[in-house]
């Protein structure tokens, strides 16, 4: 509520309560008239509210870690700065912690590179025997690449013959049959003559002649050549050439043999990949295990370190020591057991207060407005402060909803203000400087609802005239257009 407004109200409302008892019908009030001059001033719409001064910067301050304090380097009310050292720990279990896991986490280290260096050693033997598993199927295209070619030169090696030549050779053979009959007929002619049908049986008996010698001996090589013609024939008819044959063939059999060792190596090298990759497929798990080993003891080591530097209480910004609890000496349990708060500290330059606002006035509070503060125990001073925060849900406080509203302060470190003190703020709504200001009870309206000021003007007339008006703090009114300053207006009240 208006601070101005309550008094003027709860005036009135006495005022009104007392007329009612003495004179229901109010017969008895008179109208009181008071000329004034028309002045310039200063006006504030202000909202009050009252609560306590409080720290908007405070730090309960315990250790991360337990065991026993040391050392507390500070005593209630010292002045303390950002990052000073407040309190410690004893910290040789700690030290020996850290060194530890330091030394945890070197040994995994080093076990991870050699678990790396392994699998890399394992890939690079699997990639070689994979290589060589390449190069052995190569060589077993090739190998069946000798056979075809092989089992080709066989087959053009047995049907090594066209059908030409052995017409050919036929024909000789039937040429030297016919010679071999011709030279029979010319030998015949130099027999002696049938004996009764049968030819001499014994040697003496032939003729001894040149002529039949020398077909004799046509005869014997008529033969030989027939013979000669007829094993070519046979030769070509069957198909075979030995010797060639035989090459060719073994040429076959050698290239089967490295087809079957090639095979055989192959297999052999697929069984070894197998057994590679398994070792790869280890190794790989080696490694992922060596990881999670570093990443536990960095984790280990990064405890310990927490647990050393949480070891040491340090002051987390500039301000006091607004109180200990625990002595050197005192042992302190684990946070994570019993966290139990050491010193206490607070910015006394970071200040607060939180009022009650009436819900009628509420409407007119804004984040940023500027509010006046004035404290009872001192009295003579004002302090400035602006509107931070206005708290949506509602308080029954007597039977009068009201809001909360925190105003933020920024004391001078020697304004004397502390903690706790009693305080009243006016939340300024509006404000104007230097403006033409007239009582409240001054200005009326006419019968359309317009403001008027009765002025006087010559000869202790009455004027009426119509004003424009600004704001009003429930005493004065800003008139912003309609009067001068010195002139000089009436102004009616009523009164017993």
């Amino acid at each position: 509520m208006k601070k101005l407004r309550i008094i003027t109200a709860f005036l009135l409302l006495i005022t009104l309560t007392a007329v009612t008892a003495c004179n229901p019908l109010a017969d008895d009030e008179e109208e009181v008239e008071q000329y004034v001059e028309v002045e310039k001033g200063d006006l504030l719409l202000t909202v009050s509210g009252s609560g306590n001064i409080e720290t908007s910067k405070d730090a309960n301050l315990s250790f991360g870690a337990g065991g026993r304090i040391a050392r507390i380097y500070v005593e209630e009310g010292d002045r303390v700065t950002k990052g000073e050292v407040l309190a410690e720990l004893e910290t040789d279990s700690l030290e020996l912690a850290q060194d530890q896991a330091e030394y945890a986490l070197t040994q995994a280290e080093v076990a991870l590179t050699q678990a790396e260096l392994s699998q890399k050693t394992a890939e690079y033997n699997l990639d070689n025997v994979r290589d060589q598993k390449d190069a052995l199927e190569l060589a077993l295209f090739k190998a069946q690449i000798d056979i075809d070619q092989a089992k080709y030169n066989l087959e053009q090696t047995q049907d090594l013959y066209t059908w030409s030549d052995i017409k050919i050779a036929q024909a000789d053979v039937d040429e030297a049959e016919r010679y071999l009959e011709y030279c029979l007929e010319q030998l015949y002619k130099y027999l002696p003559e049938l004996e009764g049908g049968v030819y001499p049986k014994i040697e003496e008996d032939f003729p001894k002649s040149e002529g039949y010698k020398v077909w004799q001996d046509r005869i014997v090589h008529a033969q030989a050549r027939l013979n000669t013609a007829k094993d070519r024939l046979e030769a070509m008819q069957s198909g075979r050439d030995t010797e060639e044959t035989a090459i060719k063939r073994k040429r076959l059999e050698a290239a089967e043999m490295a087809e079957a060792q090639a095979q055989k190596n192959l297999v052999e090298l697929t069984e070894d990949i197998a057994i590679k990759e398994l070792q790869v497929n280890a190794a790989k798990a080696t490694v992922e295990q060596a990881k999670q080993s570093v990443a536990l003891a960095r984790q280990s080591l990064e405890q310990a370190e927490k647990d050393l530097t949480e070891a040491v209480i340090t002051a987390p910004f500039d301000g006091l020591v607004a109180s200990i609890t625990a002595d050197k000496g005192d042992v302190m349990p684990s946070p994570a057991m019993s966290p139990q708060r050491i010193i206490t500290m607070i910015d006394p330059t970071s200040m607060e207060l939180v009022v009650e606002v009436d819900e009628i006035d509420i409407p007119e509070v804004e984040v940023g407005q500027e509010v006046i503060i004035t404290l009872d125990a001192l009295p003579d001073k004002e302090f400035a402060g602006v509107v931070g925060i206005i708290y949506p849900l509602a308080i029954e406080i007597g039977g009068v909803i009201v809001y909360k509203v925190k105003i933020e302060l920024n004391m001078p470190e020697d304004s004397g203000v502390r903690v706790g003190m009693s305080a009243e703020a006016d939340i300024v709504l509006a404000s104007r400087t230097d403006v033409l200001l007239v009582p409240d009870r001054a200005v009326s309206e006419d019968s359309e609802g317009n403001s008027v000021v009765n002025v006087v003007i010559e000869d202790d007339e009455l004027e009426e005239r119509p004003v424009v008006v600004g704001i009003s703090d429930g005493f004065d009114t800003e008139i912003i257009s309609g009067l001068k300053v010195g002139e000089t207006i009436l102004a009616r009240s009523k009164r017993r």
